[in-house]
């Protein structure tokens, strides 16, 4: 049935113009060389006379997109214009709704009044710049970047981060990345800021740098967190677990995602005010925990998410990792959670030798010992441990209990194949590399794993009435972790000299996005003026490798050398601000200020560096002006902004040369962006050993000041067994890795576990 009439938007029906199709056609494929009569002999197959313009529009959009496949990769691009023109036809329609004075599609003075004036964007953007600031500044807009999108990206971008009013989207995409570039820089000196806007824009336009969720999202939006990461540590009362719980929910609300240690609370059994089985152990607050995550969504865009994490001597750790699986008592377990277990080095050695592990409470260390067992890490932990285990074997511990190691960490495997957790951290190697262990403890990790810092729970005076009958309590010390993030797009990355400029930038921005954010709580506005914490991160790895032809799998020198510039740029790029503005507030006793960087004097640079000379600039300048941030990058998954970026996600290894990517509300055909030509060069993850992945990932750790979100694929199929899971946990450990993310496993009939993606930490 051949389409006869078009319905236009207005209600008026036209004669259909196939000539008029054909030019949008050809417009899509601008510079692809594709038979665009590969679409046009579908439109018999609409079977109807008579169809609307966006119904056909979405029509040919599909085509365009279900021809997609390695041979043809253009199509997911094609299809991805398709729908960015839909999106202009809807936008032109809104702006001449409002009457708005349209010279062109991309108006930008039009879009911020509009924006401003309805309170989509915040009024900082007019309280900072003048109107001859922001008109020059209009005209950085270069709509061409528009068309770099494939399909996943544009409908991503328009879906999550393009800003609505009243159900319509209010700006385009390039407009959203010039005010985001126009305010991360509107306190930056006035004489040099509109060319750093530029240069921003220019970075985050033409893909080079992906901000983070709640960057990308809530920044020209009033009063909006700028912050991907969170973690808060919950003490042993009533107080604290009430008031941890309602600074998950703050957090949830505005979007970030939550990790929170519960390791001080005391375990089920264990006694309340001397009377002995009295409390219920983790697994309740866990419980409320869960529910507040459910109950408490991102800004509606998803259910908060939440990673509770439990050193692995506590004595409710059997229970913790059952949290998720399907079998035993369902009021112990916690579906909503990201379980995630905190182990000292001390375990894995008593692994090795096949040894009995000591589970303890908490509280009764405390009320016996007079001290907070996870306050402890390396030799101070091992004194008291060993102490514990030999009173534990004169009965002299009531909640005391031993377990062969070995089969506390069979019995975390089994959890992880089952469910893809719990996440592991490495707790000695979090705390040696702490850059202020001078200034506390790193308790376990974020949602995603590659974030932590020092956190410690907040102190609680007594309640008192106040002169207008309010009840008040002070609430203060407290501690929570707050970090930014971005992630350089290594996949458009072209020259030593433009990563070294994105390093500088990526650090400028996300230093300023620091001072520009409202954290939802005060323990994290105490966090950032005292660590200055940032996250600059990696995606599109396996795509920078296949373009240089160099195999996944035969990578490693290569990215040390990769990420050792990295390193080298982004710590320079922080020197050079601090000798600026100042440094982070706890510089002084940190290693930083001991002139060690990433855990290493400089002879170990002279020895061990690819580029030592570089570095013993670096050292120089760092003993004069010291530097602006405690810490600097974090490797996030980057699971929907690889979408967006068109890149492969995080540094892993592709998962599959074609797939079809289930994300949100529906399913789409996928493949890397230089598939065409650099087919063999691609190696997909889920044929590889995990242990060559960790080898891989410990080369890329060296460099990273916090960590990496390094998720661990089994093949079923390849005949994997128990041993080299056990082996790859093993070499993470060894190899200075610190922390391990989700697990999935694909089953003997192909199917593979869904992970739950972490969109604020989406960098």
């Amino acid at each position: 049935m051949q389409i006869q009439k078009v319905i236009k938007h207005n209600g008026e029906s036209q004669n259909f113009a196939p000539h008029k199709l054909l030019q949008t056609l050809q417009r899509a494929a601008q510079g692809f060389s594709v038979d665009l009569n590969k679409i046009i002999n579908q439109l018999s197959d609409i079977g109807s006379e008579e169809i609307t313009t966006t119904r056909l529009q979405q029509e040919i959009t599909m085509m365009a997109l279900n021809l997609t496949s390695v041979e043809e990769p253009e199509w997911k691009n094609i299809a991805g214009r398709l729908k960015l023109f839909e999106l202009y036809k809807r936008t032109m329609r809104l702006r001449n709704k409002n009457h708005q004075p349209i010279q062109n599609l991309y108006d930008y003075e039009s879009t911020l009044n509009y924006a401003v004036e309805n309170h989509v964007y915040t009024t900082d953007i007019f309280n900072h710049y003048t109107k001859e600031e922001l008109k020059e500044a209009s005209t950085f807009i270069n709509p061409q970047y528009d068309l770099i999108y494939d399909y996943a990206g544009i409908n991503l971008l328009i879906k999550r981060y393009l800003c609505e009013y009243h159900d319509s989207i209010v700006e385009l995409p390039q407009e959203m990345f010039l005010t985001i570039a126009l305010l991360l820089e509107e306190n930056e000196p006035k004489e040099k800021r509109l060319a750093q806007v530029k240069d921003t824009y220019q970075k985050l336009a033409d893909r080079k740098i992906s901000l983070g969720t709640p960057l990308l999202m809530n920044l020209r939006r009033p009063n909006g967190n700028l912050s991907s990461c969170f973690i808060t540590v919950m003490d042993d009362n009533r107080d604290s677990i009430f008031y941890v719980i309602d600074q998950i929910s703050a957090i949830s609300k505005f979007g970030g995602g939550v990790g929170v240690n519960i390791s001080r609370v005391r375990c089920k059994g264990a006694r309340i005010k001397g009377v002995k089985n009295a409390s219920g152990g983790v697994i309740p607050w866990i419980r409320i925990i869960n529910d507040t995550a459910v109950a408490v969504n991102q800004q509606g865009k998803r259910k908060g998410a939440v990673t509770v994490s439990l050193d692995m001597w506590h004595r409710d750790i059997e229970d913790f990792m059952e949290l998720r699986t399907e079998n035993g008592d369902q009021r112990m377990k916690a579906y909503d959670i990201f379980p995630q277990v905190v182990i000292p080095d001390l375990f894995m050695k008593k692994v090795e030798k096949n040894e009995k592990w000591l589970l303890v409470d908490p509280h009764e260390i405390r009320e016996k010992y007079g001290v907070e067992i996870a306050n402890l890490w390396g030799e101070e932990f091992e004194k008291l441990y060993n102490q514990l285990y030999l009173d534990a074997e004169f009965g002299k511990l009531e909640m005391a209990k031993f377990y062969p190691a070995k089969e506390l960490l069979k019995k975390l495997m089994k959890s992880q194949i089952e469910t893809g957790m719990p996440y592991i951290a490495f707790k000695d190697t979090l705390n040696r590399y702490n850059p202020n262990k001078h200034d506390g403890i790193i308790v376990g990790t974020n949602l995603c794993t590659e974030s932590h810092s020092n956190v410690r729970p907040s102190a609680f005076e007594e309640k008192e009435i106040s002169s207008d009958g309010t009840i008040v309590q002070k609430v203060h010390d407290g501690l929570v972790h707050v970090c930014n993030l971005v992630s350089i797009n290594l996949a458009f990355i072209e020259s030593d000299e433009e990563l070294e400029s994105v390093c500088h930038t990526s650090v400028r921005i996300l230093d300023n996005a620091i001072d520009l954010t409202r954290v939802p709580i005060p323990e994290g506005t105490l966090h950032n003026q005292r660590y200055r914490t940032i996250g600059i991160g990696a995606m599109g790895l396996a795509d920078y490798l296949a373009k240089k032809s160099i195999p996944y799998i035969k990578s490693a020198e290569f990215v040390d050398e990769l990420f050792e510039k990295i390193a080298l740029y982004n710590i320079s790029a922080s020197i050079d601000i601090a000798r600026r503005k100042g440094t982070f507030g706890a510089y002084k006793g940190s290693d930083w200020d001991k002139g060690l960087i990433l855990g290493h004097n400089q002879d170990w640079f002279n020895k061990n560096a690819h580029f030592p000379q570089k570095w013993s600039v670096v050292f120089e300048n760092l003993k004069q002006y010291g530097i602006r941030n405690s810490q600097l990058s974090a490797i996030a998954p980057n699971t929907s902004s690889s979408l967006i970026q068109g890149c492969s996600a995080s540094v892993l290894p592709i998962y599959s040369k074609f797939f079809i990517e289930t994300h949100g509300k529906g399913s789409v055909p996928n493949c890397p962006p230089f598939i065409k030509e650099k087919f063999w060069f691609y190696q997909e993850n889920r044929n590889i050993s995990q242990q060559i992945i960790i080898d891989i990932m410990s080369h890329i750790n060296k460099w990273i000041d916090t960590g990496i979100s390094i998720e661990l694929m089994y093949n079923l199929n390849r005949n994997i067994k128990a041993v080299d899971v056990y082996n790859t946990i093993m070499d993470a450990w060894k190899k200075d890795i610190k922390t391990l993310y989700y697990t999935r496993t694909i089953q003997r009939d192909g199917s593979s576990a869904d992970k739950e993606e972490c969109v604020s930490c989406a960098g």
